[in-house]
This record gives structure tokens, C-alpha cells and sequence, in this order.
């Protein structure tokens, strides 16, 4: 080797570049109960992980949104990925998050520039202190150099910077998943909403034609002689009344159809949706199987988000630490310089020059303690953002665990009051027709089966939306095993 006294420190100097300063990452722990506290309803069974009860059934994947049985549903959600903005927008997060890491990883490797450089110069004989007789007619000058900077990743912080990017770039990751599943649910409430605003509509076409029947009863009636004016106007009344829930249940279902379009990426007047009630194609109630609250922490994409972004956090800490050590940089220019064109690109031109830099604060004014007190506290911050994140999680769980168990019970006592309310109605316009009752009785059981029948409908739709936030909460089949890898984000 021609210049060992260079070589032999730069391979040193490069072999201690596997020094790492900083705290090493582990998970923190998250308050934990063994199990959920709430049952879930009956349909509900002891199942382990993601099986579900019967070996038939599906069990929760990517597309979720199948276990419904609804082909119309389906048919909207895989427009989601496809088309739908927020979810493009998040995706070109990711993209950008991914490139980042790139960023980080050129400081792993020599930066090599050049500046090739041709000119003339003169001196003047006549400027303050100089040799007349050094004075000539100007000389060319032709440059062409290469300069390598390389700083040496003595204390980690190059590394670390580049860890602290690809767990920023799963997170993003993470994130597009929360969006994904999160525009998926949405999708799904707005479908159901739509769905149980056309049963209600339907429901409030027939009351609306039977009270317009009443009322003809009563009119005929009052021409007879045989009621007062007031039952016809009480009657009136209430066939208008149902108009009008009609129409304010007809505004709603536009609201919904308009929000499924944006979600599917298109125009509101793009999208047209046939009127579809519960009772013409009765909805499918999966009874969602159910994890146990430490499985929960590898479900959630916004808990894994969360989670990377604390590991992210963690790099910081190390990256302000390094700064309290030396840096130690290697230089290196070499290339041709002629006075001509004809002697420029010639081997007596080349020239060269190497040798390390190191450099070290001396003082600050406590900036870099400052520094790293703040990458402290963002860990800190970080930390307690992953644990409430876990908890949020675990409320979500329990809390339409418990929905679904006691909206089951409810369906069961709305059900047999609904049957008691119109059994009570029939028995009342049989009796106002025989003259027994006055129409009064009749106005009150109309309203009180319409309102129970009305019950009933918002209590399926109630139990579809708290499965839907089920299944968001435990994760929408998702898990960490789906975050990019290392590899696959280079």
C-alpha cells in the first residue's frame, strides 16, 4: 500500500463506526385485563382468535364488509380502493414517508461532486504591491475536480436516522390502513342508514295509505251522521303527519346516497341507488367473533401507528445524544488542472488531496442538552399516546360488546310491544267502527304502532352499525404482520 500512514487510521476510524449511542428500543407495556369485560350477546360464542363459531362461516378478512351477505354493499365497498380521495391521499403519504427513507440512507455512502471550471486571468501590473516583472499576458486555467464528503457514523446517529424513517414510513403505513378501514366502516353506516331510511319510507308509504283509508271511514261516517267533524279532522291530521315523516325520511336517504357517493369517488348525481327495505332482503347479523384485549394490540393499524411512531421517537433520543461526541468526516478532491486544452486531460494534470476532519461543540449554551430533553419528551408523549391508543381500543371493544348484547334484548321487548300495539290498534278500530269508542283511542294506537314499528326498524339498524363498529375496533381482520418491512420499503 503506497500511503498506509491514510489507510490504516481511516480503516480504524471506519471500524468504530459500530458504536451506537442511545436507549434501545423495547415496547413499553400497556395495562392489560385478561379478557373483555363485556359478553356480547348470545349469538356470541367461545371462540379462539379469529374462528367463528360454525366451521362454515367466514371468518374476518381483508373484506370484511362480506360477512353482511349484501352484494349491493360489496359492490360499493371494493369502489373504496379504487376511487375514494382520502384513502389516494393517504396512500400518497405513504409514498412520500417511503422516499424519506431514502433520503436517510444517502448519508450512508460518500457524496461525490464535481465542478469543471474554465477560465482566463490577467494580473495588472499596476495594482498595490506587486513585481512588475512577475507581470504577463494572463494564463488559462482548466479545472476538472471531483470532491467526495463522507461523514463516518461514529456514534449511530446516521443509522439511527434511517431506523427512525422506515418505522416513520410504517406508521404511515399504518395510517393508510386506519383510513382504509375507517372509510370502509363509514361506507358501511351510510349503507345501513340508506337501507333502514327505505324500510322506513316503505313503512310510512302503507301507514300513510291506511290512514288515508281511516280518514275515508270517518268522512263516510260524519256523512252518515254517525261521527262528529272532529274525528275526520283528527284523521286528516294524522294521514298529513305521516306525509310529512315521510318527506323528512325522503331528505335523509338523499343525504346518505349523496355521502356513498363521495365515499365510491364520485359526483352525487353519478350514483343512484334502488330502494332496497330490511323486509325485502333481510340483513345478515354475523355475530362478529371477538379477541382477547393483548391480541387487540396487534389488530388495530392506528395502535400499530402508534406503536412505530414511539420506536421512531426512541431514534430521536439517540440521534441527540450523538451530538455530544465528536464528528469525524472524510475529504477527499482529486482530478486534472491544465493551463490549456492541449495539457488538460494529460496525467502530469492530475492532482489530488485527502485527509479526515474531525469537529466537536465546544459550547453551545446548552443547545444540544436542550435537544435532547426535547426527544425525551416527545418519547414521553409518544408513549402515552400509544397506551391511551390501546385503551381507546379497548373501550371501543367493550363498548359494542355491550351495545350489541343489550340491543339484542331490546329487539326482543320491541318486538312484543310492537305486536301489543297493533293488536291494540286493530282492537280499537273494530270498536270505533261498532261505535263503542270515540276516534281518539283510534289516533292514539295508529301513533303508538307506527312509533313502535318505526322502533323496531332503528333498532336492526342500531344493531348493524354497533357490528360495523365491532369489527372496526378489533381491527377490520387486520394485523402487524400486514406492516411493510424493511426490505420492501427500500
Amino acid at each position: 500500500m503506497r500511503h498506509p500512514t491514510i489507510a490504516l487510521p481511516t480503516i480504524a476510524l471506519v471500524t468504530l463506526s459500530g458504536c451506537m449511542v442511545g436507549p434501545k428500543y423495547a415496547t413499553p407495556p400497556v395495562p392489560i385485563s385478561p379478557t373483555f369485560k363485556e359478553p356480547g350477546p348470545s349469538t356470541f360464542k367461545e371462540m379462539d382468535g379469529w374462528k367463528t363459531a360454525q366451521p362454515d362461516d367466514q371468518a374476518l378478512r381483508g373484506k370484511w364488509w362480506e360477512i353482511f351477505g349484501d352484494p349491493q354493499l360489496d359492490a360499493l365497498e371494493d369502489q373504496i380502493d379504487l376511487h375514494n380521495q382520502m384513502l389516494k391521499q393517504a396512500e400518497a403519504n405513504f409514498r412520500e414517508a417511503r422516499a424519506a427513507i431514502r433520503v436517510s440512507r444517502s448519508s450512508q455512502a460518500p457524496t461525490i461532486t464535481t465542478g469543471p471550471s474554465v477560465g482566463a486571468e490577467r494580473l495588472s501590473a499596476n495594482q498595490p504591491y506587486f513585481n512588475r516583472v512577475l507581470a504577463n499576458s494572463g494564463s488559462g486555467n482548466l479545472s476538472l475536480p471531483f470532491d467526495l464528503n463522507y461523514e463516518v457514523d461514529l456514534w449511530g446517529r446516521v443509522r439511527r436516522t434511517v431506523t427512525a424513517s422506515v418505522e416513520q414510513a410504517q406508521a404511515s403505513a399504518a395510517d393508510m390502513e386506519t383510513a382504509r378501514l375507517s372509510l370502509h366502516a363509514e361506507l358501511a353506516f351510510d349503507y345501513f342508514d340508506l337501507r333502514s331510511a327505505d324500510t322506513q319510507e316503505k313503512l310510512l308509504e302503507a301507514t300513510a295509505k291506511a290512514y288515508q283509508e281511516a280518514l275515508q271511514l270517518t268522512q263516510d261516517r260524519y256523512d252518515g251522521g254517525a261521527a262528529p267533524l272532529s274525528d275526520v279532522t283528527q284523521a286528516r291530521t294524522q294521514w298529513q303527519g305521516a306525509q310529512v315523516a315521510m318527506t323528512d325520511i325522503r331528505v335523509q336517504r338523499a343525504e346518505y346516497e349523496h355521502a356513498i357517493a363521495v365515499l365510491t369517488g364520485k359526483p352525487p348525481a353519478a350514483v343512484t341507488l334502488a330502494s332496497v327495505s330490511f323486509a325485502e332482503h333481510p340483513p345478515n347479523l354475523p355475530g362478529i367473533p371477538g379477541a382477547l384485549p393483548s391480541q387487540l394490540l396487534e389488530r388495530r393499524p392506528d395502535i400499530a401507528a402508534a406503536e412505530r411512531r414511539m420506536a421512531a421517537a426512541n431514534e430521536q433520543i439517540g440521534i441527540a445524544q450523538a451530538a455530544f461526541y465528536p464528528t469525524l468526516s472524510l475529504s477527499a478532491v482529486a482530478g486534472l488542472v491544465g493551463t490549456s486544452p492541449l495539457n488538460w486531460l494529460t496525467w502530469p494534470s492530475r492532482m489530488w488531496a485527502v485527509g479526515p476532519a474531525l469537529s466537536q461543540t465546544l459550547y453551545d449554551h446548552r443547545l444540544r442538552r436542550a435537544n435532547s430533553d426535547i426527544a425525551l419528551a416527545g418519547y414521553e408523549a409518544t408513549v402515552a399516546a400509544y397506551r391511551q391508543s390501546a385503551l381507546t381500543a379497548f373501550q371501543q371493544v367493550e363498548d359494542n360488546l355491550a351495545a350489541l348484547r343489550e340491543l339484542e334484548t331490546e329487539a326482543q321487548q320491541q318486538h312484543a310491544e310492537t305486536e301489543s300495539a297493533e293488536q291494540s290498534l286493530s282492537l280499537f278500530n273494530t270498536r270505533y267502527e261498532g261505535g263503542v269508542d270515540t276516534y281518539l283511542q283510534v289516533i292514539t294506537w295508529q301513533t303508538a304502532a307506527l312509533q313502535n314499528e318505526r322502533n323496531d326498524i332503528d333498532i336492526l339498524r342500531r344493531r348493524l352499525e354497533a357490528e360495523v363498529l365491532l369489527i372496526k375496533a378489533l381491527g377490520g381482520g387486520w394485523d402487524t404482520t400486514k406492516l411493510p418491512q424493511v426490505a420492501g420499503l427500500r
